[in-house]
């Protein structure tokens, strides 16, 4: 059976093999389902038909569709720099309704329905490709995920003949992580489904930003007042560039710190203040965050001593007291223990919000996912 979903899943068009015709399924809110034929034996003139019979049922029923204004238009997510400020807090304010959604005890729903998300990680990941899988099924669309280790590329089939062949399938949206910086962008300009960045090497992890943003916003709701430390290996961070990027837009005041070899040497011309000591760069601040040690991307160098790195830049009990006497402790995971940030501190659910970070990743991944999907019905560009 062939289908199509319009407006985020409230329209549903499909024909049957034996039938000649489109058929269409309406769902408006608290109404009960409606179903006719569109009479129409091609697509186009039957997505015509349903829009005009949903918008003419949509009157007569007084019924507010378009809950809020979508500010966010894109049909890509591949860098924060391309986000403004209200296009951000949009993408937060949609998150929020669902971080309820996911305490439901059935955390299911349609709007994605009949949608193909692709899942295409060429670099190891559990917590962010398990995030995203289980915030595109919830939303009731088809999630593939690609084992790039048995995939064509490795039998010598280039990226792009890889992109090529995934695009002829007519995925909605491809989810991207791989250790080239830029490669999302590239991909974003050659395919036809939509990209959402999950990481590109040093350079960017925009929902990873985001969902570290939404946890924040849960916390202290206004970011104005707020005075952030990123500490540790700031050079190799994605989620370090990401953060100072969304963070600095929202309002927050960045501090970063770390080893004067892993301070990028452009990072001066970012909004932020630059530290090399942990007691000067925590000095009144209201979160730490720290960053992992990123082992893959340091090539050619000698790797400090965990024990003195600890020493120096893990945080423990004792650096937090630099920090606001309520300070809170975030980690994009997975964590060095012992070596970034101590355990105790880690699991500590009075100081530490990286449990909730987790849980604020599924939510903002589904509201990236539908809006991204709902601006592709709409033809925005």
């Amino acid at each position: 059976m062939n289908s199509k979903i319009l407006k985020s899943g409230h329209i549903k068009l499909y024909k049957r093999e034996n039938s000649q015709f489109w058929q269409m399924k309406l769902k408006l809110p608290k109404l009960k389902s409606i179903r006719s034929s569109t009479g129409s034996k091609i697509l186009k003139e039957a997505e015509k038909i349903a829009l005009n019979y949903y918008s003419s049922l949509s009157k007569k029923t007084k019924i507010n569709i378009g809950r809020t204004k979508n500010i966010f238009k894109k049909i890509h997510l591949v860098e924060t720099a391309d986000l403004t400020k209200k296009e951000i807090e949009h993408i937060l304010n949609e998150a929020k309704k669902y971080i309820l959604f996911n305490k439901k005890k059935i955390k299911h729903m349609n709007i994605l329905e009949g949608r193909t998300i692709f899942n295409l990680f060429f670099e190891d990941s559990t917590r962010t490709r398990t995030s995203f899988e289980v915030a595109a099924k919830r939303l009731g669309a088809d999630l593939i995920n690609v084992v790039v280790k048995d995939s064509s590329i490795n039998k010598g089939e280039t990226l792009l003949d890889t992109m090529t062949t995934i695009n002829s399938m007519n995925p909605d949206v491809l989810i991207v992580r791989h250790p080239e910086e830029g490669i999302s962008k590239k991909i974003s300009e050659t395919v036809d489904a939509s990209i959402i960045n999950a990481g590109d090497g040093s350079h960017e992890h925009p929902t990873q930003a985001l969902l570290d943003a939404l946890t924040i916003k849960n916390k202290f709701n206004n970011f104005s007042k707020l005075k952030i430390a990123i500490c540790g290996d700031i050079l190799h961070s994605r989620v370090a560039r990401s953060n100072i990027i969304i963070l600095s837009k929202l309002g927050s005041k960045i501090n970063v710190v770390g080893p004067k070899e892993w301070l990028p040497k452009n990072l001066r011309k970012l909004p932020v203040r630059v530290f090399t000591d942990m007691r000067k760069g925590l000095e009144n601040c209201d979160i730490v965050m720290m960053l992992r040690i990123q082992k893959e991307r340091i090539v050619g160098k000698i790797m400090p001593d965990q024990r003195s790195y600890f020493k120096k830049y893990g945080l423990d009990y004792n650096k937090l007291k630099y920090a606001k006497k309520n300070a809170f402790v975030m980690h994009p995971g997975p964590m060095n223990r012992g070596v970034e940030i101590d355990s105790k501190l880690a699991d500590d659910i009075t100081i530490s919000l990286i449990q909730e970070q987790v849980a604020m990743g599924v939510a903002v991944r589904m509201a990236c996912l539908a809006l991204i999907i709902k601006n592709r019905d709409n033809n925005v560009s």
